[in-house]
């Protein structure tokens, strides 16, 4: 088996989640969301995209049902020794295969946790779920239990997040070393993502995010490239990935000569981001982080070109999306722990001048001062 993490460790993840449903009064859960099956068993996959479910029940159970181009994934990437295969064709219904798995393992009639909040339960196959197992056991929403066990990581775990951000120091300078005038912004992608790949780095939960000019202004990727001008900036957020886990970094370079309202912006964002990991502390929370945040930039005038939120855990995740939980923003009460893996970003868009300015890096949370997993400098990149 293709396994990133010792048997030893992969007990403890079992026990942690079996005392959780114990502690809401769960008899087992019914796992959605390829992350929390990657923690829980190191399975592997983008199957997700079909309808798949783990069980694991507070006895320590596991049973996974997936289709049969999963099963050999499953073999290979996990430790689940009972693999069931609903059958694909006109008219199949997974769900009602998923209840004769559970029928058979003995839950007519439990509390199951179901996992809600995750891209692996689509509507369609949520409401064939509920409908399915209505009547035949309880299913109570459980989207937090894995999530917030996953939150705090091991120190098997930080070993691959501080891997991640070194091959994310890498796509810096690979970026900045070839971005200047004229040059397209496939090329930069491709110097980013080849040294992440040949450095044993895997593909990203999500597209990086490249733009320039107006682009550079936008916080998703979107199709399309072109090449840079004499005088211009250039938005990238991208991520060191090892093992699926993630640390991000962000940044605006600027090619030709800095307008005086990037060297604003950048100072702007510089404190800020200062001011909010300063915040990274146990026992602080979410919504502190972001006050942290908004203060900065409140004192700046910069209201109207900041984002509603400043960051966010990271961790390993699957498509569409790196990001994970806890989010910053006004109000969430979400405590922070040590071994948290939280991306701070400072996204500042003025689309009055069309000049934008962000910068971002990922850091542990410790008994003390946060740890930066990214040694590269948070001086304006000027090309």
């Amino acid at each position: 088996m293709a396994l990133h993490f010792s048997a030893d460790e992969f007990a403890a993840r079992r026990d942690r989640l079996a005392a959780a449903l114990e502690a809401d009064g769960l008899d087992g859960l019914l796992i959605f969301a390829q992350e929390s099956m990657y923690w829980l068993t190191g399975y592997d996959t983008f199957g997700f995209c079909f309808f798949q479910c783990l069980y694991f029940g507070n006895d320590g159970t596991l049973a996974l049902l997936t289709r049969s181009a999963d099963m050999r994934q499953a073999q290979h990437t996990s430790n689940i020794e009972d693999l069931r295969i609903w059958t694909d064709g006109a008219g199949a219904t997974p769900a009602g295969q998923l209840k004769d798995m559970l029928e058979s393992l003995g839950q007519q009639g439990k509390r199951l946790g179901i996992e809600t909040g995750t891209q692996g339960l689509t509507y369609q196959n949520g409401a064939a779920v509920h409908a399915a197992l209505d009547g035949f056991v309880t299913l109570v929403p459980a989207p937090e239990t894995v999530t917030r066990l996953r939150a705090v990581k091991s120190p098997a775990e930080l070993d691959y997040v501080r891997r991640a951000g070194e091959l994310a120091d890498a796509a810096y300078y690979a970026a900045r070393d070839v971005t200047g005038p004229g040059v397209d912004e496939g090329v930069i992608l491709a110097a980013q993502h080849k040294v992440i790949f040949e450095g044993g780095g895997d593909y990203p939960g999500n597209e990086f995010i490249i733009g320039s000019d107006r682009d550079a202004l936008l916080c998703r990727y979107k199709s399309g490239r072109r090449k840079l001008d004499a005088n211009d900036q250039l938005t990238l957020e991208y991520a060191g990935v090892y093992r699926h886990y993630h640390a991000a970094l962000m940044h605006t370079f600027v090619i030709g000569k800095p307008t005086p309202r990037h060297l604003e912006l950048h100072t702007a964002a510089t404190e800020a981001l200062a001011a909010v990991e300063a915040t990274f502390m146990p026992g602080r929370t979410a919504g502190e982080v972001f006050d942290a945040h908004a203060r900065v930039m409140d004192a700046h005038g910069l209201e109207k070109h900041q984002l509603n939120a400043c960051g966010y855990s990271l961790g390993a995740h699957f498509t569409p999306c790196w990001m994970d939980w806890p989010m910053f923003y006004a109000g969430n009460p979400w405590v922070l722990e040590p071994n948290m893996v939280m991306f701070a970003h400072m996204i500042i868009m003025d689309s009055d001048t069309g000049t934008a300015m962000c910068l971002g890096r990922t850091s542990i949370i410790t008994d003390g001062a946060p740890e930066p997993l990214s040694a590269t400098p948070l001086d304006l990149v000027i090309k």
